[in-house]
C-alpha cells in the first residue's frame, strides 16, 4: 500500500496540498499621502488610521503572515513620492502602496509601480487618467474620480439652471481633469463654459482669480480644486459678495472634513458629491463612530475608501493564496466588493471600482442634530452612471 501511494504521488495522481506563499514572511502596505499640506485633512494621517483599522478588523494576519502598515508624507511632490516609493519597494519589502492623494503623485507612483510590478490602489487622487490613457495592469482607482464629481455636482447644478460656467482650477493634473470632465458634462447637457483661470496649489490669495470669475458673468463658478484651496476660495468669495450677487459656487471636490474645517455656517447649501457618508445606514454609522473615537474626526470618502482598499487587497491575497502581484491583481478584478464603503461594487477592466456615489447638500446650521451631521443625501447616483464605461475610458488594457 505504501509503495502504491508513493507511486501515485510520483505521477501526480495524488495532488500535494497548495502551500500559501507570502513574500518575506509578511504583507507590508504603504500609505503615502499629504500629511502636512493643503490636503492633510482630506486624507492625511487619518487615512493611515483607516488602514490600521482595516488590518485590525481583518485579524492582523493573512495566510498566517503578519500584516504591517507604514506611512509617509509626500508633500504633494511627485519626485519625493517616487523616491519614497522606490525606497519602500527596493529596500523595505513594501508590497503595495495606497491612498496617494494628489493626482500628479498618483500618476507618478502608479507608473513606477508598473516597473516594480507592484499593486497600487489610489483612494485620494482624482484624475481619470489613472484608469484612462495611463492605466496599469496593477493599478486600481477606488474612492471617487473627476468623472463622478462632474456627473454628481455638475449635473445637479445644471438641472437647477446653472448652464453657464467659469472654472477656478488648481494648476496641475487633478485640476485639469476635473475642469475637463465637468466642462464636457456641462456642454453635453446644453450648457456653456465661458472661461477659466488657473491658480497654484496651496494658494493663499484668490482675489484676482475670483474677480475674473465674477466679471465673467457665469451663473456657476466651478471650483476645480480641493482641500484648503477650496475652503479659502469659498471664504474669499464671500468677502467679494459673489453668491450675494447671484452667482453660485460649485465645490467640485469637497468632503466632510472640508465642511467641518470651513464650518456649517459658511458651507450651508453647498451641493457636493461623495461616495461615502457615515450616517447613510447602520453599518456606516457604526464604522463612523469607531473612527471618530479613534481619531476625533468622522471619516470622509477617502478614509472609508482606504479602509475598503486595504480590506479588499487582503481578501484578494487570501483568495489567491499568495501575495504575488499578478495573482492578487487578478483577484481584485474578479471579487465583488462588499464592505462598509461599497455594496455590490465591482472592478472594471481598467481598474476602476464602480459603485454608487451620493449627491449631498450641506444642511443649514439649525438642522444639524449633532457634530458631523452635515449632509442631506439628495440622490444616489448608480455606479454605472457615475463612472466612465471602461470601454470608453481610453485604457489600452481594455479589449472591446
Amino acid at each position: 500500500m505504501r509503495k502504491l501511494l508513493l507511486s501515485a504521488a510520483s505521477v501526480g495522481l495524488i495532488a500535494a496540498p497548495a502551500v500559501a506563499e507570502v513574500s518575506d514572511g509578511k504583507v507590508k502596505i504603504g500609505i503615502l499621502n499629504d500629511q502636512s499640506g493643503v490636503y492633510s485633512d482630506f486624507g492625511g494621517k487619518n487615512s493611515y488610521e483607516a488602514a490600521l483599522m482595516a488590518v485590525e478588523d481583518f485579524g492582523g494576519k493573512v495566510l498566517d503572515a503578519p500584516i504591517e502598515v507604514v506611512t509617509a508624507d509626500h508633500q504633494n511632490k511627485p519626485d519625493i513620492a517616487s523616491n519614497i516609493a522606490r525606497q519602500w519597494y527596493d529596500n523595505e519589502q513594501v508590497d503595495s502602496i495606497m491612498e496617494l492623494t494628489t493626482s500628479s503623485v498618483g500618476l507618478a507612483v502608479q507608473a513606477l509601480s508598473v516597473e516594480e510590478k507592484k499593486v497600487t490602489i489610489n483612494t485620494g487622487a482624482a484624475t481619470t487618467e489613472l484608469t484612462g490613457a495611463q492605466c496599469s495592469p496593477y493599478g486600481f482607482h477606488w474612492a471617487y474620480d473627476t468623472h463622478a464629481l462632474a456627473v454628481g455636482t455638475g449635473g445637479a447644478l445644471v438641472k437647477e439652471g446653472g448652464d453657464s460656467w467659469f472654472f477656478l482650477t488648481a494648476d496641475y493634473a487633478f485640476g485639469y481633469s476635473l475642469e475637463e470632465n465637468t466642462g464636457n458634462f456641462v456642454k453635453g447637457q446644453g450648457g456653456t463654459v465661458v472661461g477659466s483661470v488657473r491658480h497654484p496649489l496651496a494658494s493663499t490669495d484668490f482675489s484676482s482669480f475670483l474677480l475674473q470669475a465674477q466679471a465673467s458673468g457665469a451663473k456657476v463658478i466651478g471650483l476645480a480644486n480641493a482641500g484648503a484651496d477650496t475652503q479659502n476660495s469659498i471664504k474669499q468669495a464671500a468677502e467679494f459678495g459673489i453668491t450675494q450677487g447671484g452667482q453660485k459656487l460649485a465645490a467640485l471636490l469637497f468632503t466632510l472634513a472640508d465642511v467641518h474645517g470651513l464650518g456649517a455656517e459658511a458651507a450651508q447649501g453647498l451641493n457636493l458629491t461623495e461616495s461615502f457618508y457615515w450616517k447613510r445606514n447602520a453599518e456606516s454609522e457604526e464604522f463612523g463612530r469607531r473612527f471618530l473615537e479613534r481619531t476625533g474626526s468622522m471619516p470622509n470618502m477617502v478614509h472609508a475608501g482606504t479602509y475598503s482598499a486595504v480590506t479588499s487587497y487582503l481578501k484578494a491575497i487570501e483568495a489567491a493564496g499568495t501575495d504575488e502581484t499578478e495573482a492578487v491583481a487578478a483577484k481584485l478584478h474578479e471579487l465583488p466588493i462588499n464592505d462598509v464603503f461599497a455594496q455590490d461594487g465591482r472592478v472594471g477592466a481598467n481598474g476602476r471600482l464602480i459603485k454608487d456615489v451620493y449627491l449631498m447638500e450641506v444642511k443649514a446650521p439649525a438642522d444639524i442634530t449633532e457634530e458631523w451631521d452635515y449632509y442631506n443625501v439628495l440622490a444616489t447616483i448608480p455606479g454605472s452612471e457615475a463612472f466612465m464605461d471602461p470601454a470608453k475610458s481610453g485604457c489600452p488594457l481594455v479589449t472591446q
